[in-house]
């Protein structure tokens, strides 16, 4: 049980998010559908209040002195992947977004994804079906890359 609390939380840790949580899992040899199931749950507890609260308590925090260039970073690259999303998408935004939260590449996931959504007044509803699509769409890359790594490195022993 343990184990899979280090799941939840590792997947609720933003850069990291499921990408880092699969792959744990698989390591430990946890069972692989608990293990998603917790990663996804974990992965998707932030997005609600990242989208509902983030926007605004990082526009209140980046003119403090020990928080702002924090805050401001965090509000630069929502807005930098928020025009990066409109720029392809053009009416498939909502498509771009599950992409951007699904493809398990270093600045992307929900966390990201979902302050983009938020910074671009986006659908709560519709930002949050395609973030959920898009973790589990990262979840299943994650799962074949991890259980690919495990093999090989069976093989070799």
């Amino acid at each position: 049980m343990k184990k899979y609390f280090w799941v939840l939380l590792i997947a609720m840790v933003p850069l990291i998010e499921i990408r880092g949580a699969i792959p744990y899992a698989v390591l430990w040899g946890l069972p692989l559908v608990p293990s998603i199931i917790v990663a996804v749950i974990g992965n998707m507890i932030p997005v609600p209040f990242i989208f509902l609260f983030a926007r605004n308590v990082l526009e209140w925090g980046k003119d403090k002195k020990l928080i702002g260039p924090f805050f401001t970073w965090c509000l630069q690259k929502g807005e930098k992947g928020g025009r990066k999303l409109e720029e392809k998408a053009g009416r498939g935004l909502y498509w771009a977004l599950f992409l951007f939260v699904g493809i398990p590449l270093p600045g992307t996931g929900a966390w990201t994804g979902m302050l983009a959504a938020s910074i671009l007044n986006m659908d709560f509803k519709k930002s949050t079906l395609a973030a959920l699509g898009g973790v589990l769409l990262a979840g299943a890359i994650m799962l074949a890359l991890s259980l690919l790594g495990v093999g090989a490195y069976n093989l070799t022993q």
